[in-house]
């Protein structure tokens, strides 16, 4: 008949044709989750939405995100700065400011301390 000994298709690594087809499906389904997460991907970085990463230290949001009566503290102590009196107090002082900040709380450490209202976030209704 013209065999001459030589397997062909899913024969010659010994699978049945359901094992073959469970062999295509798997390498179908790899090829389409890389073009799908390179598409995504591409999509991200054209739409510069890489470079607004909000979970990145230093993210500067937007001026329409702030709010007016958020005052920026700033209690950064640089690592080249010597450790004097004069450091220790103005540490002391920032330190004193956010424990009366806590104390105004009726409960600091209670279940209300991260509700809507403790934290200003106003009603979604």
């Amino acid at each position: 008949m013209g065999d001459d000994g030589k397997k062909r298709g899913f024969a010659k690594w010994n699978l049945t044709k359901g094992g073959g087809n469970l062999v295509i499906l798997g390498i179908v389904s790899a090829v389409v989750a890389l073009a799908t997460t390179g598409v995504s991907l591409m999509i991200y970085h054209n739409s510069g939405d890489i470079y607004l990463d909000r979970s990145r230290p230093g993210f500067l949001p937007d001026e329409a995100e702030l709010q007016g009566d958020e005052v920026e503290e700033d209690y950064d102590f640089g690592k080249i700065d010597k450790l004097n009196a004069e450091t220790v107090e103005e540490y002391l002082k920032n330190l004193e400011t956010e424990i009366k900040a806590i104390d105004e709380y009726e409960t600091p450490f209670g279940s209300d301390a991260l509700s809507d209202k403790t934290l200003g976030i106003p009603d979604s209704q």
